[in-house]
């Protein structure tokens, strides 16, 4: 069976895109991601696609249980993705959101590090469009970019070590040389604290829709290299739980709703990496099951915050209130979101969440269970219960709005729908799964521990609402540092380098430049003065010389020449006048001539007899 590349039906929309117009282009985007999705439906495990370059083996498309679960939500999220952006007109985000799919794509199916890099960066430079053609994302998305192009760099690094000491170039689980280098670059895409703050400064900043295809991709991506290459190592449980944590705490804070909303993607994506380092089939289970829900809710409410955003213009808590009246199917669908990522029974999130803290404490880590239980409670707080309070609740914010378009709405409908059906039947899901599943979480000893959790968290919200209200402030995360550290590169630049690089400039003027110039002057006055003098003087008497030269030639030697054919020419119209037909005449001629030449005979025989006398 051939096996097409679920990526190249991306790239190729992106190079068709602009010559469709009309309804056409949305059908044309509707059609992309389900072509997809139907070609790896009937996709059969194993290789394709391979190369061969410098004796090492390219692998273009592999195919496995773990590679095919991320391939389904990926183009499910981008079926969701492009139904809720057909009413954008701007193709430029189409485009690179097409581009930026079939990107993650292709490191999902890499067979190889050298096109998983390949792809890796791809994905970045695609992404970044998406946060530049925000309002007001010049700055971040060029952070954005700077933050992963340094990633890029230590995974190339990490790659270029990794096989020059043996360990190959094929991608399974990672050991040997340049693992450790390989593995920043990983977490930096996962959002790893202190790696993060590029995701909630980029993030919210994005477009609109641009946010729903950022909150899918870049992190997942992330968690499916970790899941595949560094499963069981232990750090990766410690980094888990300090994101899952340190993203809650921080989503207290905000009040800028798609940057708590940002925030809570690190809370989430800590649990699926720290499975990946309990590295159970369970835990990775849990994480691929986790990555695969997370992408449907957190699309859900990314999509809910950007059509409040798209009505009212505003994105701030503090400005927002009393929204539910004109649009209450978005709140609705919002909740949805809010509930799975709160892991309500039913829902999404409570059928995935809980199979990674069952492995955790399966893995006899207890410390790892309190802890996500506490991040899934405070998520449950904000996510849940903070921002759909102050937005569509809360004080009167005076906005009035309405509903968002109808294929925003639709959008929204289908990632719920999803959320839902993987919340009551859990088993579509877990038959996918890289492992057999053997877990069950609909238990009743479960269901009342996560209710009790889940209320008791509502019954604190509201006790302590005055204490929750947001606040118009600005949260310093560890972005301060390269913000503060590009600040003082930059007046390091501006100041004492440009000042040094002045003096050096001034001295290497003085030093060289300017003696070298008044070098140069001499030689130059040299040459004019002198050495063309001299050359003028010979010319001029070469040309003095010329004219007498000139003088003789003109009026001795031509003069000479002229003077003989001259007499030829008397001497010839002589003997024509001579030439009468008389015999008398000729005769004498004849008698003249004879005598002529007889005296010059004469004359010549005395000269010559003097001549030898004297001789």
């Amino acid at each position: 069976m051939i096996m097409f590349h679920p990526s190249l039906f991306f790239f190729l929309g992106a190079a068709a895109l602009p010559l469709i117009k009309g309804r056409a282009r949305s059908v044309f985007l509707v059609s992309l991601p389900l072509l997809a999705f139907f070609s790896l439906l009937f996709m059969p495990q194993g290789k394709a696609g391979s190369l061969s370059l410098f004796g090492q083996e390219l692998v273009f498309l592999r195919a496995d249980r773990i590679s095919l679960v991320f391939g389904y939500i990926f183009t499910i999220s981008a079926l969701i993705g492009f139904v809720y952006a057909l009413h954008v007109q701007k193709k430029r985000e189409h485009i690179a959101a097409l581009l930026y799919i079939g990107s993650a794509l292709g490191v999902v199916f890499a067979g190889d590090l050298l096109v998983l890099f390949l792809f890796w960066e791809m994905m970045a430079f695609s992404s970044v469009f998406l946060i530049l053609y925000g309002e007001k994302g010049k700055d971040a998305g060029m952070r954005y970019l700077l933050v992963h192009i340094v990633g890029g760099l230590l995974l190339f690094a990490g790659i270029v070590i990794h096989v020059a000491g043996g360990g190959g170039i094929a991608f399974d689980h990672l050991t040997g040389g340049g693992t450790t280098l390989i593995l920043i670059g990983f977490i930096l895409n996962a959002a790893v604290p202190p790696l993060h703050a590029w995701l909630a400064d980029a993030y919210p900043e994005a477009t609109i829709t641009g946010a729903v295809f950022l909150s899918a991709y870049t992190t997942k991506t992330a968690v499916y290299v970790l899941a595949r290459g560094f499963a069981g190592t232990e750090i990766l449980v410690v980094l888990g739980v300090i994101m899952a944590i340190y993203g809650v705490v921080y989503a207290v804070m905000e009040n800028d709703c798609r940057r708590l909303l940002a925030y809570h993607i690190i809370s989430q994506v800590g649990y699926m990496v720290a499975g990946v380092g309990v590295g159970t089939e369970m835990a990775i289970n849990g994480t691929v099951a986790h990555a695969f829900s997370h992408i449907l809710y957190k699309g859900l409410l990314f999509m809910g915050a950007g059509s409040v955003i798209y009505m009212t213009g505003e994105r701030r808590l503090t400005q927002l209130g009393g929204l539910y009246k004109w649009m209450p199917i978005t709140f609705l669908l919002y909740m949805v979101g809010g509930f799975s990522i709160s892991a309500f029974p039913l829902f999404s999130g409570f059928v995935s969440k809980s199979m990674v803290v069952s492995a955790a404490a399966e893995d006899h880590r207890p410390y790892v269970v309190l802890l996500l239980t506490l991040a899934s409670a405070g998520t449950f707080l904000h996510t849940g219960l903070k921002l759909p309070y102050f937005v569509f609740f809360g004080q009167n914010s005076g906005l009035s709005a309405k509903e968002p378009p109808a294929n925003m709405l639709c959008g929204m409908g289908i990632a719920a729908f999803l959320c839902v059906l993987i919340g009551v039947a859990p088993g579509l899901l877990y038959r996918i799964l890289p492992y057999p599943v053997s877990y069950h979480p609909y238990t009743a000893s479960h269901v009342i521990w996560a209710l009790q959790l889940l209320l008791f968290t509502g019954l604190g919200f509201f006790m302590l609402l005055k204490h929750l209200q947001p606040e118009a402030t600005i949260s310093i995360d560890c972005d301060w540092f390269y913000r503060k550290g590009t600040g003082a590169f930059l007046w390091l630049a501006h100041h004492p380098i440009a000042r040094f690089e002045d003096a050096v400039t001034g001295f290497y003027d003085k030093a060289l430049i300017q003696p070298t110039l008044r070098l140069v002057a001499i030689c130059k006055r040299f040459d004019l003065e002198v050495i063309d003098g001299i050359v003028n003087g010979v010319g001029r008497n070469v040309f003095s010389g010329g004219r007498l030269s000139t003088f003789v030639e003109k009026y001795m030697i031509y003069g000479f020449i002229n003077l003989v054919g001259y007499a030829n020419h008397l001497a010839a119209a002589l003997f024509r006048r001579l030439q009468t037909g008389v015999v008398n005449h000729y005769a004498m001629m004849i008698i003249v001539g004879i005598f002529i030449l007889v005296n010059v005979y004469l004359l010549l025989k005395t000269h010559l007899t003097v001549l030898i006398a004297l001789k």
